[in-house]
């Protein structure tokens, strides 16, 4: 799978989302997001030290933020794959597993459908 959509990363992350990946790598430093799919996290992007979240045979990864890799899962994907993620920052609590939990600050991920392919033909 690709990590980019016509030359655009599948995911991004804001400079704040940036400031607390370093923040939260200080602490543990090999770390992974897998964005929710909903229940405990909502739909939130969770963090997690990386020997503590088994990445499974059907999750794909997104790309990378910061030098962390993103994962979502397969059938997730599939609904999503059409959207770039923007992972951003906002005050609050984070999802009670997620390494953001108690930084009064917590991930949250954006959305924007990838832009098409320019035609270059002069074709209307």
């Amino acid at each position: 799978m690709e990590t980019t959509v016509n030359g655009e990363p599948r995911v991004l992350a804001t400079d704040a989302a940036l400031v607390l990946i370093s923040e939260i790598r200080s602490d543990h430093p090999d770390i992974l997001f897998h964005q929710s799919g909903g229940c405990c996290g909502g739909s939130s992007p969770m963090c997690y030290p990386a020997g503590e979240f088994r990445v499974g045979e059907i999750d794909v990864k997104l790309g990378e933020i910061g030098g962390v890799p993103v994962y979502i899962s397969a059938s997730q994907f599939e609904a999503w794959k059409h959207t770039q993620l923007i992972i951003d920052v906002v005050p609050g609590r984070g999802g009670m597993f997620s390494l953001d939990n108690g930084r009064e600050k917590r991930f949250l991920t954006r959305s924007r459908l990838f832009s098409p392919i320019p035609d270059t033909t002069g074709a209307i």
